[in-house]
């Protein structure tokens, strides 16, 4: 069998090159809205949706009804500009990596987090800015934090499941806390549950903030790709089947 450069079947893509599709087509099926071969997360657990690697009119007319006539489409690792009667809203560049040997370990002081932790983590991601979390996005993942003196001061979690991958999400740290090592002990205690499981652990990072890249090279992780993160939404005169 003849395979590409990421080791699959000529004509078969990486999983991770269209993350958010193998999450809700495999381990995520359950979150899946679906219409047509367009997908999509509820509004309360991620803004994220989905097209197929090569979407055609069809696709874009479904993934426009799940937007919704006010919504938008945020994709992730588009290779197809979408088509005419589309408004691309906002576009920028991120990196994906994945676990390259990173030293992963459990913490003692990370804690599973759980529904009752909802208020608090929304408050520290509201004041940190870590990426997009939602009342609902814990259900998407094992999430674990760090306390102080009973304060949620810091956490991680995983977001994106796919087939033989995690994805590591949801990093952060509260201001007055930073500095002491909190997050990174937190990816490797999350990266440790990945692989207790067997899959490989995986993330994403902002293109131009290289300290976070670097922090995680430091830590293990290696470049596999970069990707387009675009949030689209149809016009007026846009097709909606």
């Amino acid at each position: 069998m003849v395979r590409n450069s990421a080791g699959f079947p000529i004509g078969q893509s990486h999983p991770l090159d269209n993350s958010v599709y193998s999450a809700l087509t495999g381990p995520h099926a359950h979150f899946a809205q679906r219409r047509g071969n367009a997908l999509r997360y509820p509004l309360d657990v991620s803004p994220f949706m989905a097209l197929p690697d090569s979407p055609d009119d069809a696709d874009w007319a479904d993934i426009a009804a799940l937007a919704g006539p006010s919504g938008g489409a945020t994709l992730t690792g588009l290779t197809v500009e979408p088509p005419d009667g589309w408004e691309v809203v906002t576009r920028g560049a991120v990196l994906q990596l994945v676990d390259d040997g990173i030293a992963a370990v459990p913490d003692e002081e990370a804690l599973p987090l759980t529904q009752a932790d909802v208020p608090e983590m929304l408050a520290l991601t509201e004041r940190t800015k870590p990426g997009p979390f939602l009342p609902r996005t814990i259900e998407m993942g094992t999430y674990l934090g760090i306390r102080r003196r009973g304060r949620l001061v810091a956490m991680a979690g995983e977001r994106l499941r796919l087939p033989g991958w995690t994805e590591i999400s949801g990093v952060c740290t509260d201001a007055d806390w930073r500095g002491q090592g909190l997050g990174t002990r937190l990816v490797l205690a999350v990266a440790a549950g990945i692989r207790e499981r067997g899959e490989t652990p995986f993330l994403h990072v902002v293109a131009s903030n290289m300290n976070a890249f670097r922090l995680y090279e430091s830590l293990g992780f290696r470049l596999h790709r970069a990707a387009t993160l675009v949030l689209t939404r149809p016009s007026a005169e846009a097709p909606i089947s």
